[in-house]
C-alpha cells in the first residue's frame, strides 16, 4: 500500500535511527504580527506532520523531524500533534518504527517530548516543547490478532485509525464501495482499544464502519482529520449522521485543511472555516477540533512542491490507494493556511467570521485535550 508515510519514508529517517536535529534550526516563516492570537493557547493538532508529506524534504541531515520543521513547529504555536507513524501492514517494522521514534525524542528532549497523558500536553506548552502523540493511520499491523493492541499501547501508541482508503481486516476504508461494517474482528480490535486506552480513530473510514465503530465502543471515537460531507460531497469527508453520532457519544471530529473541502480547486481559509462551523452546528462546540492533514514548514519552491504532489498522486492511483478528490494538478494546501504561520492564520479567519474567542481556544486545542482526557484517563 502506497500510504503518505511510506511514500514519505521510502528513502529517509526510518533506516537511520535517532539522528539528533541539528541545533542550527532552520528558517521559520518572517512576519508574526502582535499580538499574538495563540498567546497562552494550547494548540493541538489532532493528526498532521512537521515535515511536509506532499512535497520535498528540506536540506539538512536526514533525521526523523528536519531541523527546518522542528523550528517552525516551536514559531507556530503548536503545542502537541498526533505524528503519524510508519506502521506499514507488518507488526515488526511497527514496533521498530516505535523504537525509532522513541530514541529520536530522546536525542532530542530540548525540544520534544513524548506524549502518554494529557498532563504530557500540558507539560509541553509550559516547557515550550512539542508534543508528540504516536499513532497509527491503519490497523494492519495488528493482523488477525487483538491482543497486539496491548503491545503497542504499552510502548505509547495513543490512537489507532481502524482502517485507511481501502478494506482490511476490520472493515471497509474510505474508498470501499461496498461499504463493509465493523467486522467480528473489528469488534474485538475496538475492545482492546477502549480497554487499553487508546484512541478509536474513523478517519478515513467508510459510512458504515464508523456508525457501528461509535456504537461498539465503550469510550468516545474521534475522526481526527475530516470534513463535512454536506459542504464538499467526497469519500474522504462526513455525513452529518456520522458527526452527530460520534459527537452524541462523548467524540471529537477533526477539520483537515485539504483540497476535500472544495471540489475540483484548491481549499482556502474560509473553506476551512466554512467546515469547522458546519461541524459545530451539527456536533456542538466543545467536539470540534483541528486535523490538518499536512505539514507546518513552508513550501518554499513551489514548482518542486508541484512536481512532487504530481508524482505521489499518481503512485496512489497505480496503487489504488488515493482517495476521490486527489489530483495531480490540485494542490492539496488551503490558501491561506500554510507554513509556521497557519493557527494564527485559522484563529483570525474564525475571529473574522464571528467564531468568539471562547470557542476558537476550544476548537485550537481543548476540545482535543478534553477528549484525550476521556480516554487515556489523565
Amino acid at each position: 500500500m502506497v500510504s503518505r508515510r511510506s511514500f514519505l519514508w521510502s528513502s529517509s529517517a526510518l533506516a537511520l535511527g535517532a539522528v539528533p536535529v541539528s541545533r542550527t534550526l532552520g528558517r521559520v516563516a518572517p512576519g508574526i504580527s502582535q499580538p499574538d492570537p495563540l498567546a497562552g493557547m494550547i494548540v493541538v493538532n489532532a493528526l498532521g506532520f512537521l515535515d511536509e508529506p506532499y512535497g520535498p524534504r528540506p536540506s539538512g541531515p536526514p533525521a526523523i523531524v528536519s531541523a527546518t520543521a522542528l523550528a517552525a513547529a516551536k514559531a507556530s504555536g503548536l503545542t502537541a500533534i498526533n505524528s503519524t507513524l510508519p506502521g506499514g501492514d507488518d507488526f515488526e517494522t511497527a514496533v521498530r518504527a516505535i523504537g525509532r521514534y522513541d530514541a529520536f525524542i530522546r536525542a532530542n528532549a530540548n525540544d520534544l517530548l513524548k506524549v502518554m497523558t494529557t498532563e504530557d500536553i500540558r507539560r509541553a506548552k509550559a516547557e515550550k516543547k512539542v508534543g508528540l502523540i504516536f499513532g497509527f493511520q491503519n490497523a494492519t499491523m495488528v493482523g488477525d490478532k487483538a491482543d497486539r493492541v496491548d503491545v503497542f499501547a504499552d510502548l505509547g501508541m495513543r490512537c489507532i485509525q481502524l482502517t485507511y482508503n481501502v478494506r482490511n481486516q476490520l472493515g471497509s476504508g474510505a474508498m470501499d464501495t461496498a461499504d463493509q461494517g465493523l467486522t467480528p474482528l473489528g469488534r474485538d480490535i475496538v475492545a482492546r482499544l477502549n480497554a487499553k486506552r487508546v484512541m478509536v480513530d474513523l478517519s478515513h473510514s467508510n459510512r458504515q464502519i464508523c456508525l457501528d465503530a461509535a456504537r461498539a465502543s465503550t469510550a468516545p471515537i474521534s475522526i481526527n482529520h475530516t470534513g463535512c460531507r454536506a459542504l464538499s460531497d467526497v469519500p474522504r469527508n462526513k455525513t452529518d449522521e456520522e458527526l452527530k453520532l460520534v459527537a452524541e457519544r462523548g467524540g471529537f471530529v477533526g477539520i483537515y485543511f485539504m483540497m476535500f473541502l472544495a471540489r475540483g480547486r484548491e481549499a482556502t481559509a474560509d473553506d476551512v472555516v466554512a467546515h469547522i462551523k458546519h461541524a459545530i452546528k451539527v456536533c456542538g462546540e466543545d467536539h470540534v477540533g483541528i486535523g490538518t492533514d499536512y505539514g507546518i514548514v513552508d513550501l518554499g519552491d513551489m514548482d518542486g512542491v508541484r512536481a512532487y504532489w504530481g508524482d505521489f498522486v499518481r503512485r496512489r492511483l497505480e496503487a489504488r490507494t488515493a482517495s476521490t478528490g486527489e489530483d495531480p494538478k490540485v494542490l492539496p494546501f488551503a490558501q491561506g493556511l500554510t507554513g509556521p504561520n497557519q493557527f494564527r492564520a485559522l484563529a483570525r479567519a474564525l475571529d473574522k467570521s464571528g467564531v468568539g474567542a471562547r470557542v476558537t481556544e476550544k476548537v485550537l486545542g481543548l476540545n482535543y485535550v478534553r477528549f484525550a482526557k476521556e480516554i487515556w484517563g489523565a
